[in-house]
């Protein structure tokens, strides 16, 4: 039997109404606080909306954090964030026993914050948002929205957080010094979170003790393992910076799309002269991240298009 949530209010929902067919199994992805928990106590009949109506079979199980997930028979199973505590072959088992539950005619609903997992054993994913259900459907359309709400909410964190040149090494000649770096925003504001595809910008101010002739300034972006990703100069560029006397300081913006991947990320500043004698080189002086809605492997995005050719008749 399937299960229904009729215009329900309970804790932080509001209004819930959605169906789960038997046969199934669902995911459920929230903020804290957003009611997945809630949902999943109501839907195993181990609490009672304040007002409208579950309907479902009777034989329910509901398993909290800190229990086992048993694979004996029943109509509908709950499972609030239980299988993060399992080591690779329980868990490997217990997804056998859910996916046997599933075949029998059981309602499996999961809470997890493990995208991956619901992704994978998931027929539909439901995202909890405000006491509502936001999105449900296809396990990769619903998680897609659900990682842009986050991602949104994230870079508006990270413009509130103060940037800090925090180095693992620095050495040069001292002619000059970088004052300041800062990563900036498709709407022009400090940050330390990218998303993937916006107009980006690395901000670079430099203070000069000696006169320079021919000042450069590079940056160059690594993954967090230290591979390079994108590096460039003013020279490269074709920008020449005017001479600089002693005393006085210059900012250099660079911008680009950012064409990275999700992933974590470094980026190193250098002052320089025309013939590569450093200034002031700043080894990983920052370290930021890179957002999408989607998952994309690698380093650079591509955003590949396809094109499909109709198929040739015989």
């Amino acid at each position: 039997m399937s299960i229904e949530l009729r215009d329900i209010t309970y804790g932080p929902l509001k209004g819930v109404s959605a169906w789960a067919p038997k046969g199934a199994i669902i995911g459920v992805v929230g903020e804290k606080g957003s009611g997945t928990s809630d949902l999943l106590r109501l839907m195993a009949g181990i609490a009672q909306p304040d007002a409208g109506e579950v309907v479902g079979p009777g034989n329910r199980r509901f398993v909290g954090e800190a229990e086992p997930v048993s694979p004996a028979p029943v109509d509908l199973l709950a499972i609030d964030h239980a299988l993060g505590k399992y080591d690779a072959l329980i868990r490997a088992r217990t997804f056998v026993g859910l996916e046997r539950l599933r075949k029998a005619g059981a309602t499996v609903v999961i809470t997890s914050n493990e995208e991956d997992m619901l992704e994978r054993i998931c027929d539909e994913i439901w995202w909890v948002h405000e006491g509502t259900v936001a999105a449900k459907g296809d396990p990769r359309d619903t998680l897609r929205k659900y990682r842009a709400h986050i991602n949104s909410k994230f870079q508006s964190w990270s413009e509130s957080l103060k940037t800090k040149i925090e180095p693992v090494d620095r050495r040069g000649d001292q002619k000059a010094e970088v004052k300041q770096l800062q990563l900036v925003n498709a709407k022009g504001k400090p940050t330390l979170v990218w998303r993937s595809g916006e107009d980006v910008g690395i901000s670079v101010t430099v203070g000069y003790s000696a006169p320079v002739e021919n000042p450069v300034v590079g940056i160059l972006i690594r993954t967090r393992i230290g591979f390079e990703a994108y590096g460039t100069t003013t020279a490269l560029e074709g920008t020449k910076l005017a001479p600089v006397e002693a005393g006085s300081e210059q900012r250099v913006l660079f911008q680009f799309r950012c064409d990275l991947c999700p992933g974590d990320y470094t980026v190193t500043v250098t002052s320089q002269d025309t013939d590569g004698v450093m200034h002031d080189w700043v080894e990983d002086a920052l370290s930021f991240v890179v957002t999408d809605d989607r998952k994309t492997p690698g380093v650079v995005n591509l955003r590949a298009k396809v094109v499909v050719d109709p198929a040739t008749p015989e």
